[in-house]
């Protein structure tokens, strides 16, 4: 009798580390043609333990490079969260000859004879993030009465002309300015009174985009992660605000006062933007650690645990209920596509028989359908298991099932049921769906309601099928690219 491996359940275009632990996204930042990526990394385990700062690069968002760990623990403590940025005008005085990267990061210190603290520190590198140098001066910021004091967001605001911080302090959001980021001075606190309070309030960001649909406005996006805190069935989230900010206090607009979530699935946390983009592109880049603190320790893999979303293109629009945050692939992921099928205004017959004899583990699916349809996707669908994505279009719902997906007991909370609100504004729907081997990422309506989601399918479980209320509607139109074999 012949054994069956089990799978190992790393993606084919997501990144994630060779070996060992990975959570949060850190430092990304953007020079001489490399995106980096640092991440929260315990490189001796294969479950959270003593941080250190673990590095990638991209040339295209698409195909990533392990480097060498960027930032180890030493005396002042684990390396917890933060960023980095390009000091282009030297204002730190590290870079007499060229500009340079400086990581702003959280030392995390616990002893046995002292209260856990945490305080913020610097590092810099000369060759473009291949060796770091801790700064002799750390920490360069302190505070002796907020014991959670982390996870600093650094960008140069131009129009004040010095740096802003946010960082995560418990409950709010502390806001200082410095004009070196060795000193500085606290600006304004936000959080009071709006937003979710149901966790510890996490990695932060705070940037400005145009909008959309009004050129001539803009608005700035404050990010806040919140962490789990046991009870409710989400666990780790990300909300966001938008406002407007003058340098020093974040003002957050009407709209805010309702929560609203950046992704309405379970597994797209901690996620923050690149800094130091080229004006030329103008994208405002995101990435999120795709897990939740819910589960994260005990998820299924092998010699690795922990993976990144894909890159996503974060922009605003204009709605009649105020502004509102949408996120797409970037584009640079159409690079990789290999066609499969292609239909337009096909009856759902020739559909489903069309995609019964597919199969794929990696790939994009694109469906459009008149918004009066309640339909079923099933992707990654074996003999005993599938993970179902649908529209509910009676109450305007977007849900992914994932009872049925595969593996699930390695936690009680990990098989559920879960929707968000559509918010359709053509008379077709859209749903584009990436599919890899552990995961399900779902940009509904041109990225205005977005899932993401961890599945652990069982072996084979390559097929794809599609379902509707209605046996006689047409398909608007339907798209399969297979992503499997593009990414090396």
């Amino acid at each position: 009798m012949s054994l069956q491996l089990q799978p190992d359940y790393r993606g084919v275009y997501h990144f994630s580390p060779s070996r060992s632990w990975m959570n949060d996204p850190n430092g990304m930042v953007y020079l001489d043609g490399e995106y980096h990526l640092f991440f929260q990394h315990h490189p001796h385990g294969d479950t959270w333990g003593p941080m250190h700062w673990g590095h990638a690069i991209t040339r295209d968002l698409v195909h990533w490079e392990e480097l060498p760990i960027a930032l180890e623990p030493d005396e002042q403590g684990t390396i917890f969260s933060g960023s980095a940025v390009v000091d282009w005008q030297n204002t730190t005085g590290f870079f007499p000859e060229e500009p340079g990267l400086v990581a702003i990061f959280t030392h995390h210190d616990e002893q046995p004879d002292h209260p856990v603290r945490q305080s913020q520190s610097l590092a810099y590198s000369h060759d473009r993030g291949r060796t770091w140098h801790k700064y002799q001066g750390n920490p360069v910021l302190t505070c002796d009465y907020r014991p959670d004091f982390r996870d600093p967001k650094v960008f140069w605001h131009e129009s004040s002309g010095r740096w802003t911080m946010v960082l995560a302090c418990g409950q709010s959001i502390a806001l200082y300015h410095s004009p070196d980021l060795k000193n500085w001075t606290e600006s304004s606190i936000f959080g009071e009174g709006i937003g979710c309070h149901d966790g510890v309030w996490e990695c932060p960001d705070l940037f400005e985009l145009p909008i959309n649909n009004a050129p001539e406005l803009s608005r700035w996006v404050m990010l806040v992660s919140i962490g789990d805190n046991g009870q409710g069935a989400e666990g780790s989230r990300t909300q966001y605000f938008t406002g407007h900010f003058d340098g020093a206090i974040f003002l957050p607009d009407e709209a805010s006062r309702q929560v609203r979530w950046l992704d309405h699935g379970r597994d797209n946390y901690a996620g923050v933007s690149w800094s130091d983009i080229p004006q030329q592109d103008g994208r405002r880049l995101y990435i999120g650690w795709m897990s939740n603190w819910r589960y994260a320790n005990h998820t299924p893999t092998g010699s690795w645990r922990g993976a990144m979303t894909i890159v996503r293109e974060l922009q605003l629009e204009m709605t009649p209920t105020g502004v509102q945050l949408l996120q797409c692939p970037v584009d640079e992921m159409e690079s990789i596509r290999r066609p499969v099928l292609l239909l337009e205004h096909a009856p759902l017959v020739q559909v489903q028989q069309a995609i019964k004899e597919l199969r794929l583990e990696s790939y994009e699916l694109i469906v459009r359908m008149d918004k009066e349809v309640s339909f079923e996707l099933q992707v990654r669908a074996g003999t005993a298991s599938c993970t179902r994505i649908g529209v509910n279009a009676g109450s305007a719902q977007l849900y992914i099932d994932r009872t049925e997906s595969g593996q699930s007991d390695f936690h009680n909370d990990f098989a559920n049921h879960h929707t968000a609100p559509l918010q359709t504004i053509q008379e077709e729907r859209e749903l584009r769906i990436l599919v890899d081997a552990a995961s399900v990422e779902v940009f509904a309506d041109q990225g205005r309601t977005v899932m993401t989601d961890l599945v652990f399918p069982e072996p084979n479980a390559d097929r794809i099928r599609l379902t509707a209320m209605e046996q006689d509607i047409v398909v608007c139109r339907v798209e399969i690219y297979d992503l499997s074999g593009s990414v090396s």
